[in-house]
């Protein structure tokens, strides 16, 4: 089997950019931009506009993304058995892309009921004002939330992504399976000092 893998990883980490790259623009630009617009009752549905024609590009960029991530947690496993600190790195970006995942999916949510409010008066896009509905002020402050949410997570995974890039260095390579062998041959060792000081206290308490 081939060790370059350069497809997979370019599906990674460009769709990985287009998802924390576009999460923050948005928040900073298209948000940032519709509050700037004279008309109150305007500023909602134009960046309900802006986000409704980056959604395909952003489900094509997390898709990529995420076949990417199967693909390289394929040709990796045998690393990850061999390599202390792989498994458990793998794990931790697991648990932040599902979390990222769910996050973006649950602001697409809100942001469709946004979209469908109609025109009502807010400050901003998630800022209301006193004239704003009480749901649709509900929804704002949730989108305001979550808006930085995003970026947040896909942030943490490039960061995740690096210090595993470095992980494969061959000096940390070396180490890590050094470690990993150490570990196994200490554990028949751990194992049977456990049975010995189990073995005593029966002893103990037999006498």
């Amino acid at each position: 089997m081939s060790e370059r893998h350069t497809a997979l990883r370019s599906m990674h980490d460009l769709g990985l950019a287009a998802w924390f790259g576009g999460s923050l623009m948005g928040a900073l630009g298209v948000n940032g931009a519709a509050a700037r617009i004279s008309d109150s009752t305007q500023r909602l549905p134009v960046a309900s506009a802006g986000w409704s024609r980056w959604t395909p590009v952003n489900a094509a960029a997390i898709g990529a993304h995420l076949a990417g991530a199967v693909g390289e947690l394929a040709t990796e496993s045998p690393r990850m058995m061999a390599q202390s600190g792989v498994g458990r790195m793998s794990a931790v970006k697991t648990a932040l892309t599902v979390g990222a995942l769910a996050v973006t999916g649950y602001s697409r949510l809100v942001g469709m009921k946004l979209q469908n409010a109609g025109n009502p008066p807010v400050s901003g896009t998630t800022e209301p004002n006193y004239q704003t509905p009480a749901e649709v002020a509900h929804r704002q402050r949730q989108m305001k939330v979550l808006q930085w949410t995003i970026p947040a997570l896909t942030g943490a995974l490039v960061v995740v992504t690096a210090y595993m890039g470095e992980q494969q260095k061959p000096g940390q390579v070396f180490r890590g399976m050094l470690g990993r062998a150490g570990g196994l041959m200490g554990a028949p060792m751990t194992m049977g000092r456990l049975a010995a000081t189990g073995a005593r206290r029966r002893m103990a308490m037999a006498g």
